[in-house]
This record gives structure tokens, sequence and C-alpha cells, in this order.
């Protein structure tokens, strides 16, 4: 669709596509340089021409959009620390990855971080992001305490959870958090943030023979960790897995060699995966080693283990680009939420990956808490489980379709950043307050190949 430049403003044609590396489309990039030039570019723009993006870390097509506009805030990267107030303002083209490298060594932390600390924070407010501390802290929503959001219309719009006696403004901030981009461009947030007195998490692990006893763990650390998350084997029937759980260890319990930079916070990469590799290296024999090295790699039981915040938060981003590891058909992550009377629907999931032959070894569970204002973010109370299996297996898509009924009429939902291929019926009945999002798009110039495919 043609739209109108701003007269200093060059776009770029490029192939996108999520990180899942499926449904590949064409779209020309921007990158404004200030508001000024975004306001510009949003009033000349036709409906549904728009879509902002991050780092391309959405796993399906919720940051794409075919012969559309996608807008890319890289100089949008103001960082700024208030230590008094534990606060930070930054930025949405900012990464968590440039946060903490500002942030860790000042004695704060993320209030919440997802499995890869590579997306930006537009982003990680866009999609809601949660973590392994749901059901103590939330989602990422929960922590802001200011929008700066352009909308549909080019107005600058200054937002807060309750609005400042604006019912309006209230309701346009929660919409844009987990809204997926479609009330606006986010260009700045203010948030707040954990102090912390050391780097490292203090973490106990612990094995289960079956998805029984791990999911009944789980349910008994609630009350205990700040942070907890399940690695289940997926090919195993009984469903063996690892519980990880931790909280920051204070600067005081740390052994004295580490005592004297107890804020030392320095990630790195360990490797690359190949630029390609074989659509058929993943299969159910590949992945069943793997799953067995990596229960029996972890202790039966083990208490007070110190690991640095990359391993523990972010273990993935230890080998860039592994993404590719699925092969050039891509891979789709399976990933909803159930409410805790619907717990049958993780050992029937599981079930049904295994019957149709999709192995995943990246299969997690986690605990949700309460659920925030925002009609489309993900996160309820109860259960998630998120799988991650190559997209060219036979028969997947029409498996997952049965589940996403069972989800649905579990009263569950599916994760909008994770999801490439659910159809708009299924969205209708997980998000039922999807039509208070609807209202507050005052101006349909946003649309995305997801929310074109889903009818938001």
């Amino acid at each position: 669709m043609s739209i109108t430049l701003p007269e200093d403003l060059t776009a770029e044609t490029k192939t996108l596509t999520g990180w899942g590396r499926t449904n590949p489309v064409t779209c020309q990039v921007v990158q404004p340089s200030s508001v000024e030039q975004l306001q510009e570019l949003i009033r000349g723009a036709p409906p549904k021409s728009l879509i902002a993006r991050g780092l391309g870390r959405s796993y399906g097509d919720a940051a794409q959009l075919k012969d559309g506009t996608v807008i890319e805030l890289p100089a949008f990267d103001r960082i700024e620390l208030d230590p008094s107030s534990g606060t930070l303002t930054v930025g949405a083209g900012v990464s968590l990855d440039q946060i903490l490298r500002v942030i860790v060594p000042a004695g704060f932390f993320l209030p919440v971080t997802p499995g890869t600390r590579n997306i930006t924070v537009g982003g990680a407010i866009g999609a809601d992001v949660h973590g392994k501390n749901h059901h103590v802290d939330g989602s990422f929503g929960n922590h802001v305490q200011r929008l700066l959001l352009v909308d549909g219309k080019g107005m600058f719009r200054d937002l807060t959870p309750n609005g400042r006696g604006d019912l309006d403004d209230a309701e346009l901030f929660w919409t844009t958090v987990g809204g997926m981009g479609l009330t606006g461009v986010i260009v700045e947030a203010t948030f707040s943030l954990i102090p912390v007195t050391s780097s490292l998490i203090s973490v106990d692990t612990t094995r289960y023979r079956d998805l029984e006893s791990l999911m009944e763990a789980m349910v008994e650390a609630d009350a205990k960790y700040r942070y907890s998350v399940a690695w289940v084997d997926s090919l195993d029937p009984k469903g063996r897995g690892v519980l990880t759980c931790g909280d920051h260890a204070s600067a005081e319990s740390l052994p004295k060699e580490k005592q004297s930079d107890p804020l030392h916070y320095d990630p790195k990469a360990l490797a690359s995966a190949p630029s390609s590799l074989p659509g058929g290296l993943l299969n159910k024999f590949t992945v069943r080693a793997f799953n067995e090295a990596w229960y029996r790699k972890a202790p039966k039981h083990r208490v007070g283990e110190l690991q640095e915040i990359a391993p523990f938060f972010h273990p993935l981003d230890g080998i860039k680009d592994w993404n590719r590891i699925y092969g050039p058909a891509g891979f789709l992550q399976y990933q909803f939420a159930v409410p805790n009377e619907a717990a049958d629907l993780v050992p029937r999931t599981l079930q049904a990956l295994r019957n149709v032959g999709a192995p995943s070894f990246l299969t997690v569970l986690k605990r949700f808490g309460q659920s925030n204002p925002a009609p489309l973010s993900f996160p309820m109370r109860g259960w998630t489980l998120a799988a991650d299996v190559p997209a060219a297996v036979p028969g997947l898509l029409e498996v997952l379709n049965e589940l996403d009924e069972e989800v649905a009429t579990a009263g569950g939902r599916i994760y909008l950043a994770k999801d490439s291929r659910k159809k708009s019926h299924v969205f209708r009945r997980t998000y039922k307050n999807a039509s208070n999002h609807k209202n507050t798009k005052n101006h349909e110039i946003f649309a995305s190949d997801l929310s074109l495919r889903l009818g938001i």
C-alpha cells in the first residue's frame, strides 16, 4: 500500500519474519529520527499501513505487515536512571540488554524480564511480557508508571495507569499495554526497578520423575520464591522435569572473592548457530538424546547455587541466532495459559504433541499470578506451558487447532506474541475483553499480519 514519507525520511525494502522464521513478507522499513518526523509519517499514512517493530523477537507475525510500512526506533535511545526513586526512563528503541548493562552495576534489576534480553522496551510493553516472577510481580505493564505514545492521529499522548483523572487516557494506557502496537507508537516509558545488592541469583534446583509431582512442587514454590520455572521432558510419557527457583542473592551472602565487586555484570554470547541447517536436524531421536542429557545434567537436589543473571534468566541468549537450529522451515511456539482448575491441559497438550511426532526440547512450564487490566494481556492466574516445535511436522497445525478449542473451552488463552497460526474465532473466545481494545483504536492506521489474521 502506498504511503507518503516525510521529505527527509527514507525507506528500505526488506523481507521480514518473526523469530520463528515462518511467513516471510516484504515490507518497507523506516527509522524516524524524532517524534516530529514520526508524527508526520503517521498523519500522512492511509488506514492499516503501519506497525512498529523492535528487535523482531515476536515469534509469529505481530511485528510485520505485508506490503506495508514497518517503523523501527533505534534513534529513540534515551536511558535515564533515577536511583533515588528506583525508576528508569528510556526510549522505546532501547533493548533490555542495554538497560541491564546500565542498571545492574548501579544496584538495580528489571521488574520483569522474559527469556531473552534482546527485546526493546516498546516491544516489552506492547506484548506485556512476563517472566519467572509473574506469580509475585505480575507482567511488565504492572510496573510502567508513564507512557509517551504517538497515536493513530499523530497526536502526542502522555499516559499513566490512572490517567491523571482522565479516564480516556487511563483506558488508552491499558489498551497499549499488551496491545501489540495497534494503538500507536510508544516512544518513551518510565518504569520501576527492583533494588539489588549483587548481580548473582541464589538458585535451588530439583529433579522430578513425573509431571504430577513437579506441578505440586511448583504450587508450593509460589509462596517461597520470587522466581520459578520448570523444564519438562516433552518426550517422556511421565513428564519428568527440572524445577529451578531463586531470588537475588545479597552481597553479604557472597563468597569473599566476589564481595569486592558484587554487582559485576558482563554477559557474553557463547556461540552462533550456523546460518543454514538441514530441516531434519531436530527429530524425536536428537531431541530425546538432548532431553536425556539435560535431565541427567541437573542435580537431584541442590540448594543455594550462585548463578549469574544471563544463564539464569536468558540461557538461550548465549547462542546467537539459535532459531536457525530448526532449519529453513522455521518453528512454532505453542504457548497457552489456563486457570488452575484446567491444569490437566498441561499433560494433555504434551501427549498430543507426542502423538503427532512434534519434538520439543524447549518445553517450559510456569506459574501465573493475578492478571492486570490490559484487555489483550496474556497472563492469567494459573498455568502457562510453552513448547517450541518444528513448523514442518506433518499434522501439527490440525493438532494445535484442536488444542486451541480445548484451551478456549477451559477459559484460557494463547499468547499473541508467540502466535502465528491461531484462528480469529479462537481469539474472540479467549480474549473476551478485546472489544475494549478495539474501542480505543481511534484511528485505524496501525495493523499487522497478526491483527489482520485475527480481526483485532
